[in-house]
């Protein structure tokens, strides 16, 4: 039952907020460092930090670079590490054979980093846009992605990534039958303990164009994506689509893009109870910086509200740009 609330004098909302101390006392949200999950894109090369230009202050980094800031998040209590691959073109292919490749780009820095820093933990992206000649997340055949030829090319990456040491999967491709798929392929190489964090709720979303940047997929996609990722209207769609997922075998399930969604992240957490989190996506990235950098917006204060929706909302954490910044910010450094 709702708790009665007195009537004005005998209740004034202002008490609890008349000091810093009160506002912290009666606080009912918190945001810490272990919220957080710093995307983190890979680049070929020896000593390279290259800018994205598109995301200010994000940089694409050489694995030794890589290394050193998965140990810098390490230090700053960062718990997780998500790791995306820019791949040369002339790997991209049709049939998208690199994205399996033990040696590839990702799965080299993932046992880079695992070797260098083996506390933290190491999540990989399943997809098929950085490795395919067509932009797209699945195998396109006459124009068409196709469902499962591409779940079979899905499940051999995520036995690659399992292999390098990764310690969570992030299927973010949105085919049909692709977690049961891998969830028994990974049990059946040996790998029970490797989780599964499913993009289950992934809208084809216009909030996409600076990660695509990174990653080199934007001048190679022929055509978009809402064959196969959800349309931005549907709310009751996300949640079959977690439940599928779930029961297929995932660990955990992600809400992309973040802030628009916070209704789907909310009625995901109300609904299910399982660990949810959400994708601050490169555009909203780039937005508020880009609104920062004019003077438009304080930049700090935008972050951390914007943070903290995501928790308010239900999620137990955040893939966000931002994450070393707010990281240093919430140690008072």
């Amino acid at each position: 039952m709702r708790p009665t609330v007195a009537a004005f004098p005998a209740a004034r909302f202002r008490r609890v907020r008349k000091s810093d101390a009160m506002r912290r006392l009666t606080c009912e949200i918190t945001l810490t460092t272990n919220d957080l999950i710093w995307p983190i894109f890979l680049r070929e090369g020896t000593g390279v930090v290259e800018p994205v230009p598109s995301m200010p202050d994000v940089n694409r980094l050489s694995v030794d670079k890589a290394v050193e800031a998965a140990r810098a998040a390490a230090d700053l209590g960062i718990p997780a590490i998500c790791l995306f691959p820019y791949t040369e073109p002339s790997l991209k292919t049709e049939a998208c054979e690199e994205a399996w490749n033990p040696d590839n780009l990702s799965n080299r820095a993932t046992r880079a980093i695992k070797a260098a820093v083996p506390d933290i933990a190491v999540m990989t992206d399943i997809a098929l846009d950085p490795y395919n000649a067509n932009g797209h997340d699945g195998i396109v055949r006459n124009g068409e992605v196709i469902n499962d030829e591409s779940v079979e090319a899905l499940v051999k990456m995520a036995l690659a990534q399992a292999e390098a040491g990764a310690d969570i999967l992030g299927p973010s491709d949105m085919m049909d039958g692709r977690i049961g798929a891998m969830r028994t392929a990974l049990e059946a190489a040996g790998h029970p303990n490797v989780a599964i964090l499913s993009y289950a709720a992934k809208y084809a979303s216009a909030f996409y164009g600076p990660f695509r940047d990174a990653v080199g997929a934007s001048g190679a996609l022929k055509g978009d994506k809402a064959t196969y990722q959800m349309n931005a209207a549907n709310s009751n769609e996300a949640l079959r689509l977690i439940e599928r997922d779930l029961l297929e075998g995932a660990d955990m399930v992600m809400v992309k893009p973040g802030l628009p969604y916070l209704d789907i992240c909310h009625r995901v957490k109300s609904t299910f109870g399982v660990p949810t989190y959400a994708y601050q996506v490169s555009g909203e990235y780039a937005m508020q910086m880009a609104a920062a950098q004019n003077g438009w917006v304080d930049g700090d204060k935008v972050m951390l509200e914007s943070l903290l929706a995501f928790k308010r909302a239900g999620c137990d954490g955040i893939l966000t740009y931002y994450a070393p910044r707010v990281a240093r910010m919430l140690a008072g450094g």
